[in-house]
């Protein structure tokens, strides 16, 4: 096999596991707990050596099973496998302008993967909001049918931003589309797509994700949360009334040998609940104070009797007046439900 074939591939390898290696390092704990959920750090070290070992096949020029892509290392589908941050840093001056000149279309393109309408549930208010840092981004939010007819619900961020994220976040549209349809249960979901994650050699960056599964005769939300911010939920009998729906999975892509399970609410009427991206609570101001997750829990329960619309849009409102003209450093992303009464 081609010499350059192998140095792509170390060269994939080693930028995989230096991000792992710089998650141990440089996440403050806080963010390593929601990141892992009830997974153990531990995980990580092994994902690790599988790493180290397939680095060891590539040094050697060695074939057989990828330990990582659990395939045979074939030299025309390794030719494929470059990531976009690959591509860009191998882009001439007179390529990054011409495709400086098609931005406009990829932020086209952004748009047209999200929710063009907002799905209509007896019962259910639904509000949505995104902004990305950059002309495109790597949050995202859908809506979708599960097997049995349920509404699917999803909220997620891809680390990082522009446009190599938001490849990746179409990516991950795509594969949720197809799996949510097949399966009745968000964790068996998210199991699967952790695993298709994980196989894939060249992805070097994590997913945190909530997915959610409602059933309007019940009003069951059933979720998992794979290492997202805890979606906040307020329940109508008192604006003090708060829960945060915590991580019951790690973030997408960490390590394959991660499990995932679903919890279950029942809502109420008048219960509200606030799904979010870090953009929001980690947005800064002039002094460098994080917007928090306490001011988020604050400004949805002042606006708890409102609709999700005006809820969203006082929370946007809250969040320029924090940062003031500073500029958000990451995407904005907000859906918001309301049990109707």
């Amino acid at each position: 096999m081609d010499a350059r074939i192998f140095q792509r591939i170390r060269e994939n390898l080693l930028r995989q596991r230096q991000n792992l290696l710089d998650w141990l390092q440089y996440t403050p704990n806080s963010k390593k707990q929601i990141h892992l959920g009830p997974a153990e750090e531990t995980a990580v070290q092994a994902h690790l050596q599988i790493l180290d070992t397939a680095l060891a096949k590539a040094e050697d020029k060695t074939l057989g099973i990828c330990k990582i892509c659990h395939d045979y290392i074939e030299p025309d589908r390794l030719e494929m496998d470059f990531t976009a941050n690959v591509c860009l840093s191998h882009y001439s001056v007179e390529d990054m302008r011409r495709l400086e000149a098609e931005l406009e279309l990829a932020h086209k393109v952004h748009k047209a993967l999200l929710p063009q309408e907002l799905p209509q549930i007896p019962g259910l208010q639904l509000a949505a909001f995104i902004q990305p840092a950059d002309i495109v981004g790597g949050d995202y939010f859908d809506f979708f049918r599960f097997r049995d007819g349920a509404l699917g619900l999803a909220i997620a961020d891809v680390m990082g931003k522009g446009l190599p994220a938001s490849m990746l976040m179409a990516s991950l549209q795509a594969s949720l589309r197809i799996l949510v349809p097949e399966n009745t249960c968000p964790a068996a979901v998210l199991q699967r797509l952790n695993g298709l994650f994980c196989h894939n050699v060249h992805l070097i960056k994590f997913i945190t994700i909530f997915l959610g599964r409602f059933e309007p005769a019940s009003r069951a939300l059933e979720y998992c949360n794979a290492g997202h911010n805890p979606p906040l939920l307020l329940r109508g009998n008192s604006r003090d009334d708060r829960h945060w729906l915590q991580p019951t999975g790690a973030a997408i892509g960490l390590a394959e040998s991660f499990d995932y399970h679903a919890a279950t609410v029942t809502l109420t009427p008048g219960d509200v609940f606030m799904l979010y991206t870090d953009g929001v609570t980690e947005a800064m101001n002039a002094a460098h104070e994080e917007f928090g997750d306490q001011r988020l829990a604050e400004i949805a329960s002042r606006h708890h009797a409102a609709s999700p619309q005006i809820a969203i849009r006082e929370l946007r409102t809250a969040l320029q007046a924090f940062i003031g003209k500073q500029m958000f450093s990451d995407d904005v992303t907000i859906v918001a439900g309301k049990m109707e009464h």
